[in-house]
């Protein structure tokens, strides 16, 4: 208390003038520091722009519609940062299937799940995988890699005994075996480090036309529309412990690199 009530001008021990409380940025952060946060910056933009536009409208069509004005453009301007943000750099545009995946994906993990996006595989030889696991989720009921696919919505989809998938006529026997495939993979690798067998369930969400199932396993591949990937895993029963999933988890990170390697993807 003794050192507020003194004069602003008072100087401390090394002659420089004291600080009043107040002054000090938040969360110990120097203003500089702030101003480099891509956050902040986006925030000092965006209430710029809407200030500017609100004070012409105001001066124009009066002070309420410039005030309104000045409010939609901030909302308008977070909505559309909110539906174009993703862990991973590639998937950061409105068409991104994989993006919407990764956001429901994102709800799980107050239920004890982990999850790497965009995750490098080796290639078949044939060259039907393109090395890519969208979505390595770990948790308490298991290991997954979920491929999210963008298809015509005008086509059906179907299966035959459980055996072939169809979209319309085209059978999509490849993208089943690159599924399995990449699923393997992650298998081998995460096992390889661990020191135990570490099954993965390769899945296939589906984005477009309507899928006439909840969950339907074709070659061993589990197949379910894209809305329903969070129901897809939080149902399923409790096989691992919190040890086993921080165990699969860490070895994923440190054997299964980033497909992009900029991002960081966990």
């Amino acid at each position: 208390m003794a050192i507020m009530e003194q004069d602003d001008a008072e100087q401390d021990a090394r002659g420089q003038p004291q600080r009043e409380p107040d002054e000090q940025p938040p969360e110990g952060r120097t203003y500089g520091e702030m101003l480099g946060d891509p956050q902040i910056r986006r925030w000092i933009v965006r209430v710029a722009v809407a200030v500017v536009a609100g004070l012409i409208a105001a001066v124009v069509f009066g002070g309420r519609i410039g005030i309104t004005l000045a409010i939609l453009i901030v909302i308008a301007d977070v909505v559309r940062k909110a539906r174009t943000s993703s862990s991973v750099s590639a998937w950061q545009k409105s068409s991104a299937i994989e993006r919407r995946t990764e956001k429901q994906l994102k709800g799980l993990e107050r239920n004890g799940y982990r999850v790497l996006h965009a995750r490098a595989v080796p290639m078949d030889d044939e060259g039907v995988s393109d090395g890519r696991i969208d979505h390595l989720v770990i948790g308490p009921s298991g290991v997954y890699a979920i491929d999210s696919e963008k298809w015509d919505k005008r086509l059906p989809v179907r299966t035959l005994s459980h055996r072939k998938l169809f979209h319309g006529p085209f059978n999509k026997k490849e993208r089943l075996d690159e599924a399995r495939w990449e699923a393997d993979q992650a298998s081998k690798i995460i096992g390889g480090q661990v020191g135990f067998e570490v099954p993965v369930q390769p899945s296939v969400a589906i984005y477009g036309p309507s899928i006439p199932w909840k969950v339907m396993r074709v070659r061993d591949v589990d197949v379910f529309s894209g809305n329903r990937a969070r129901g897809y895993l939080r149902r399923r029963p409790r096989i691992l412990t919190d040890t086993d999933v921080d165990q699969i988890y860490t070895a994923a990170v440190e054997s299964l690199p980033p497909k992009y390697p900029s991002d960081t993807s966990v």
